[in-house]
């Protein structure tokens, strides 16, 4: 293809938004999408392999992502399964990308509404793509016959809009049971755009090694991605051990930073184990007020969390306390619900009660 001029009007988030919403893909056929470029005002670019649209805002052009071998399966029809525009370039830091999501997600909000689903892709996007390595967080305002999706992209926020059957196609094939086959959190609320809306099954860690690697990349990215979600997470963690099943752990990650509290039994050092005292870590007091039978650590901010360290904490601790299998550490159901959205913490593989 030969590039060409594309439209060099700047929209705002908002109205590209309600542009990419109102336009007509044509059933996101080859004569579709070049409609849908008319539609828009952008040109083609990039080449066969590589399709572009050239918008002309200096954040980049808008990338077309045709149906290859990893698409082909989920689609019925369509020739193209996303186009994705960057939205602006960011500094490489957790912190700068969370920032940057937000805004968007704020402006995105104020123009369309409360999104139908929120979540983060974790290390596997849909059709297998990798996520940046600060976070994967997305929303999505579903729709039919597409959906317009807000998501963390390489260098920046990136709005995609897309047919919806072929990525909710491969979502939904992905609950297989094989350790690590989804990851990421799924978070979906009673919009009426969600009717119909199919979500997978769940699979179970097996090991404690898979334990430590899933809660690891959890835990790490938690800040970043609940800052950019505008969300706050609090997560209890039960321990199924001959005495019952207690509250072990409580994991707390309110705006921006991630706190972790141990409600360890008599007959356990915490400290060895690596938990500090409210006198260490003093902003978690907001959290755990000064009961000094909370055992705790301040995780930090965007960026900050060593998440396999911590991740591997707990685990001790589980296995400290008497929690001889991974099905017997429980997500308490409290964490179920987030802001009005009810949400799947699949790329953990533990049971939820």
């Amino acid at each position: 293809m030969n590039a060409q001029r594309g439209s060099t009007v700047e929209r705002s988030i908002a109205d590209l938004a309600r542009a990419l919403v109102a336009a007509d893909a044509g059933g996101w056929t080859p004569d579709g999408v070049k409609s849908l470029a008319g539609q828009l005002g952008w040109a083609w670019g990039g080449t066969p392999d590589r399709p572009l649209l050239v918008t002309g805002p200096t954040s980049g052009d808008a990338r077309l992502r045709p149906v290859g071998k990893y698409e082909e399966r989920y689609v019925d029809g369509e020739s193209y399964v996303e186009l994705a525009v960057p939205l602006a370039a960011v500094a490489d830091d957790a912190a700068a990308q969370a920032a940057a999501f937000r805004a968007a997600r704020e402006e995105l909000v104020a123009a369309l509404g409360k999104p139908s689903v929120m979540g983060s892709h974790g290390g596997m996007g849909p059709f297998y793509d990798s996520g940046p390595l600060w976070g994967a967080p997305f929303t999505r305002w579903r729709g039919s016959p597409n959906t317009l999706e807000l998501r963390a992209g390489g260098s920046g926020p990136e709005l995609v809009l897309r047919p919806t059957g072929p990525a909710e196609n491969w979502f939904w094939r992905q609950g297989v049971g094989e350790e690590h086959s989804i990851s990421g959190f799924f978070g979906s609320n009673r919009d009426p755009a969600n009717a119909g809306l199919g979500l997978p099954g769940r699979w179970t860690a097996r090991s404690w090694e898979t334990v430590s690697t899933s809660l690891g990349d959890f835990l790490g990215a938690l800040p970043a991605e609940a800052d950019a979600l505008g969300i706050t997470i609090g997560m209890p963690f039960y321990g199924r051990t001959g005495a019952g099943s207690p509250i072990l752990f409580d994991v707390a990650c309110d705006g921006d930073r991630l706190a972790l509290g141990c409600f360890a039994p008599d007959g356990i050092d915490p400290a060895a184990l690596g938990w500090g005292t409210l006198a260490q870590y003093p902003d978690t007091a907001s959290i755990w007020s000064d009961d000094a039978r909370v055992w705790r650590v301040d995780a930090g901010g965007p960026g900050e969390p060593k998440g396999h360290a911590l991740a591997e904490m707990l685990v001790a601790t589980a296995r400290a306390v008497g929690v001889d299998e991974p099905t017997d550490l429980i997500v308490g159901g409290e964490a179920d619900y987030v802001d009005g959205y009810h949400v799947t913490y699949y790329g953990l593989g533990l049971p939820t009660g």
